[in-house]
């Protein structure tokens, strides 16, 4: 078993050497930054730190692996409004499915909604030519399994499309992903590790109509259509390592979880993310977070995110479903935060 894990450990870090060339300096480089926006309300609560103790259907974003902790069938559905005060918001939709008596199949989907833009030209700066729509949509398909009662691991392949009037781009990421964990000769199973490495695709770029434009040809006195080019653009990878531990009170009355992980950007500045939840039954549970980026190369904040985070879960039996309720807030720089409701059904 050990040596199991330690294999996949080490293919997972010969991976990530070969993905992480960046630095700080190549922030905003990057295309598809959407596929680093978690939409779901129980991680997004705990700044995301808890890839090694997610489980179900919000596995298909933090730590695919985490996935094969589902029995039965998961629904979820949450929205998103992210960095209240850009009007953009995000819908969420998933389902997963266990297959066999050790594998699960995940079917997400998400949708960026970035308003109306007004359209300017050169000769209509301040717009007056009608408005403009951009949208975005990630759909993933993942498979996770159980392949001893300590390792989970799981791959998620996902399509993403991006559309702004008359130019699209498509393309395709991989995420992978490992969850161990502990048991004591008590049964115990405290300690948690997870490692998962995403977005890891070939480049691609935008084209359509948009990149065509009619110019006069010199000397020849007509015009014709000029297509230009479209550079391509890299996938935002990130790998991420943590660590959860449990405690368990009063005959599992009380939980206490902490959680925490570093997350290597590719494109950005790396971050250290921490989470504490704390459950009562499987009825209630309360989380809070706090991200810090790595802001020793220049000493400043790059990015909107960082600071505190906060959310709660409710949980009604329903027959032989479960009925959760999620709600988290997450703290955002010169924005009035990000708010995340979700909501999902198991039986």
């Amino acid at each position: 078993m050990r040596k199991s894990l330690y294999t996949t450990l080490m293919a997972a870090t010969v991976l990530s050497t070969a993905a992480f060339g960046g630095n700080p300096q190549r922030a905003g480089s990057a295309g598809a930054s959407e596929l680093l926006i978690n939409p779901w309300a129980g991680s997004a609560g705990l700044a995301n730190s808890n890839v090694a103790s997610v489980m179900g259907l919000e596995g298909s974003f933090m730590n695919i692996a985490g996935l094969a902790h589902n029995e039965g069938t998961e629904v979820g559905f949450a929205n998103t409004q992210w960095l209240v005060g850009s009007g953009i918001s995000v819908n969420a939709a998933g389902i997963a499915q266990q297959v066999g008596e050790n594998g699960n199949l995940a079917l997400s989907i998400q949708s960026f909604d970035y308003g109306e833009w007004d359209i300017t030209t050169e000769d209509q700066p301040e717009g007056g030519a009608g408005t403009i729509s951009p949208t975005s949509i990630v759909i993933g398909l993942g498979y996770a399994q159980r392949f001893t009662t300590n390792i989970y691991g799981g791959v998620n392949i996902k399509v993403y499309n991006s559309t702004i009037s008359n130019l699209s781009a498509t393309g395709i990421a991989v995420d992978a992903g490992v969850q161990y964990i502990t048991e004591t000769k008590k049964n115990e199973r405290n300690v948690r590790l997870g490692i998962t490495l995403k977005n890891v695709g070939p480049s691609f770029s935008y084209g359509g109509d948009g990149l065509s434009i009619n110019l006069p040809v010199p000397q020849g006195g007509y015009s014709q259509a000029f297509n230009s080019r479209s550079a391509d653009f890299e996938l935002p990878t990130q790998l991420t390592l943590g660590g959860a531990y449990d405690w368990n009170i009063a005959k599992n009355i009380h939980r206490l979880t902490i959680n925490a992980a570093f997350v290597a950007n590719s494109f950005e500045k790396d971050n250290y993310v921490f989470g504490l939840e704390y459950g009562f039954k499987k009825w209630l549970a309360v989380r809070a977070g706090y991200r810090v980026n790595d802001n020793r190369v220049d000493g400043r904040n790059t990015t909107a995110l960082s600071g505190p985070s906060a959310g709660v879960m409710f949980n009604a039996p329903m027959g032989k479903a479960n009925f959760r309720f999620d709600y988290a807030y997450r703290a955002a720089q010169n924005f009035s935060g990000i708010h995340t409701i979700g909501v999902a059904v198991a039986f």
